[in-house]
């Protein structure tokens, strides 16, 4: 409730919400990337360099999974950037039902540590990560990290 004479809470000028498509092909990947760093510039987003990294990075994990995994049951992806005053939430949602999990280093691999990375960029930075279903059978995996990082 808001006293007489009190200033209604305003958002900060870069919180909001951006969600945007694409087909689950490879070109996809670095196009997600360049979407969202432009995004996260044009709204004047205030991340450190290391965070801005890290994100993006997550953003390239999220869509080539995702267009390595899911392109046969979800030819599209969507991606979508959360803004809050504190925190930024990225996250990729396909229609595909597997829900993957992290896989442990084993060096004998030459991939598949890619929502390992995830988790760890997470970790590092004080956010968190997670992978829900949708109500359509599908999946949204997340990441959120906070604007300013814990030391």
């Amino acid at each position: 409730m808001e006293s007489r004479g009190s200033v209604p809470a305003r958002p900060v000028p870069y919180e909001g919400v951006w969600r945007f498509t694409a087909p689950a092909v490879d070109v996809s990947v670095p196009q997600a990337r360049h979407a969202v760093r432009d995004l996260l510039k044009r709204q004047a987003v205030p991340l450190d360099d290391d965070v801005a990294e890290g994100l993006l990075l997550i953003v390239s994990e999220l869509v080539t999974n995702a267009v390595k995994h899911a392109a046969l049951l979800s030819p599209e992806l969507a991606v979508e950037v959360a803004v809050g005053e504190e925190w930024i939430r990225v996250s990729v949602e396909d229609n595909h039902p597997y829900r993957p999990t992290a896989l442990e280093t084993d060096y004998a691999q030459t991939g598949g540590r890619g929502l390992l990375l995830v988790r760890e960029i997470t970790r590092e930075a004080g956010g968190a990560c997670d992978v829900e279903h949708t109500a359509g059978g599908g999946k949204i995996i997340w990441a959120a990290l906070p604007l300013n990082p814990r030391p």
